[in-house]
């Protein structure tokens, strides 16, 4: 979805747009909200974007509307990754130092994996995988999980 705050220099509205493809295809998106799984290579299947629609930085800039809906949302979306990934837990993540446009970093924990990429050892993880010195997980199953998780979200969306 293309927002009336698009800025053609960001690359998190472009996504939003459709511009850049997002590997996976859209998971979900409604008029606040855009989630798409992150784009090869694969860390880990289910690791997934939450971006607002409106070209804002954070959470401390949302309007009343988006802060009323970030709660419930983020809940019913973490969830329900907890439930198709069968995920420990799922982390959140929003530096929002690489582009000044809300987005965080929904990451499922699952039980093997190894305690050096643990909390902040996932950013070593997903590092190692970009570099290519550790193995990532084929496309095939990140982009399962992905349709995994649109049918779930299809089926129960989240709070309007």
């Amino acid at each position: 979805m293309k927002h009336d705050s698009y800025e053609a220099s960001c690359s998190v509205c472009k996504a939003n747009a459709g511009e850049v493809p997002s590997q996976g295809g859209v998971i979900w998106e409604d008029k606040l909200w855009f989630v798409r799984h992150v784009p090869s290579p694969y860390a880990l299947a289910g690791w997934t974007m939450f971006n607002t629609q409106r070209h804002v930085q954070g959470p401390a800039h949302f309007n009343d509307e988006e802060a009323k809906a970030y709660g419930p949302v983020l809940r019913h979306i973490s969830r329900t990754l907890e439930e198709v990934s069968g995920a420990l837990r799922v982390y959140l993540v929003a530096f929002g130092e690489s582009t000044p446009h809300m987005h965080s970093h929904l990451i499922p924990r699952y039980s093997e994996l190894p305690s050096e990429y643990a909390a902040f050892g996932v950013a070593d993880l997903m590092r190692g995988v970009a570099s290519g010195a550790v193995p990532g997980v084929p496309e095939e199953e990140a982009l399962a999980m992905a349709n995994k998780l649109r049918d779930a979200l299809k089926a129960s969306p989240p709070p309007a």
